[in-house]
């Protein structure tokens, strides 16, 4: 119990090949939900024209939140699902699975032939993109050392930007082939399974898990064996989640970061999705090809999102994970209003887009560098899954909330602009979240 109890404590104090092996992993997996989120995204509007009939896209936008709204539920649950998992049977074979899954029904999507199959495909697609972050996110904490863990978490996270970007710039060369090109994009996105044969031979689960499951497993076998426990093998014995909301510390800190990640994902979800639509709208009015500045749009976006990441790494490793979100926040609020409510020209429109990107997405960072430092290895998979994921259920409603302001209020640009004040709840609670953790070992 002592060789074990060390080796859970044993945080890796240097970077080691297994450490940059699991970065690639997760950032590979992370990649990919990036790149199939936003070819949902960006090929819907051409989507849904072919399978809705006439009468029906007097309600396209509504329609479109119909699908964002589905993936995430489906997102929600399989992140939740795969976090529990990834705490049990292991980060390395959950991610595996992941990745299998959402490119198979990635590439059955494009074999959608009407609304409700799409809507069906959505939802099986989702569950496999949600299963992936929780397993990736614990396997890069877990092996890289405090001093450097947020800048790496923050590469990671920057991963989903970049997924934004590739789809982004395939969807320029793909949308001119003709009416089946939101069809390819799907295909493409069967790609991503090829990845799982490296992941397999030459990623391992990190030592600090290992010793958590052998720390459980030999709970277990003294509850079977008849055994007094102490405490701690109750809790370490016992059901991942029921240990943290029977852990009062746990649960308050739980329920504070659940509002943090409301503010993060609904906003994103609800507003910053709609970026390439309201371009393209910006860009019709001028004479322009809608669906050039829609893919432009999503191109300066993220590529402002992958800035975002990278610098929130290195701010949270130097200034504070603390003082590095609420900067993140306000930026998020201030830009939200400048690019919906005072921006028309859609050249200036890009490069506010950009700046956007930078807060509304590079905030996302606070999650892969901040939750694995404020749970203990037992049970890291299912409450950072819990506070990344949970939200979505709230947050499938901001597309269809967002959808239907759109269509009542005449424009996008009032709709997020209502929604994008959610920022606020981020400002006011990050000084009581949680601790700061910056430099300090993962909690065991």
């Amino acid at each position: 119990m002592a060789t074990i109890a060390a080796r859970e404590q044993a945080e890796p104090q240097a970077l080691s090949g297994a450490s940059w092996r699991a970065l690639v992993a997760s950032f590979l997996g992370w990649l990919f939900d990036g790149y199939e989120t936003y070819a949902l995204i960006l090929v819907a509007p051409v989507a849904l024209r072919q399978l809705l009939s006439p009468d029906q896209l007097a309600s396209l936008p509504i329609y479109i939140g119909g699908l964002l709204a589905v993936t995430l539920v489906g997102w929600a649950t399989g992140g939740i699902i795969a976090g529990v998992l990834a705490d049990y049977i292991g980060r390395k074979r959950v991610l595996m699975l992941s990745i299998l899954w959402y490119a198979l029904f990635t590439g059955l999507t494009a074999f959608a032939t009407s609304y409700v199959g799409f809507v069906i495909l959505r939802f099986l697609t989702g569950l496999g993109l949600g299963a992936e972050w929780g397993p990736g996110t614990a396997i890069l904490g877990e092996s890289w050392p405090s001093r450097s863990r947020g800048r790496a978490a923050s590469v990671l996270q920057s991963a989903f930007a970049m997924g934004l970007v590739l789809a982004s710039g395939v969807w320029l060369y793909v949308a001119p082939s003709g009416q089946s090109a939101w069809r390819y994009m799907f295909l493409i996105g069967v790609l991503p399974a090829l990845s799982v044969l490296w992941i397999r031979t030459s990623v391992r689960d990190p030592d600090l898990w290992i010793a958590a499951r052998e720390r459980r497993q030999l709970a277990r076998r003294r509850v079977a064996s008849g055994h007094t426990l102490s405490p701690d093998d109750h809790a370490v014995g016992g059901f991942t989640v029921k240990q943290i909301l029977s852990a009062p510390d746990l649960r308050r800190r739980l329920l504070l970061l659940l509002v943090l990640s409301l503010s993060t994902v609904v906003p994103w979800w609800a507003v910053s999705t709609w970026i390439p639509f309201y371009a393209g709208q910006i860009g019709a009015k001028g004479g322009s090809n809608a669906q050039h500045w829609v893919a432009l749009a999503g191109l300066y976006y993220n590529l402002g999102g992958i800035f975002g990441f990278l610098v929130f790494g290195v701010l949270a490793d130097t200034w504070g994970r603390k003082p590095t979100m609420m900067l993140y926040y306000v930026g998020a609020l201030v830009l939200v209003l400048v690019l919906f409510r005072a921006v028309q020209d859609p050249s200036i429109f890009l490069v506010v887009a950009a700046a956007n990107g930078f807060f509304t997405a590079g905030q996302f960072a606070w999650m892969p560098v901040y939750l694995p430092e404020l749970f203990p290895t037992a049970v890291r998979g299912s409450a950072i899954s819990l506070v990344f994921d949970v939200t979505r259920y709230v947050a499938a409603a901001g597309p269809l909330l967002a959808g239907w302001l759109i269509v009542n209020l005449g424009g996008v640009n009032a709709a997020a602009s209502i929604i994008g004040l959610v920022y606020i709840l981020g400002v006011i609670v990050t000084p009581f979240a949680a601790p700061e953790t910056k430099g300090r070992p993962l909690p065991t």
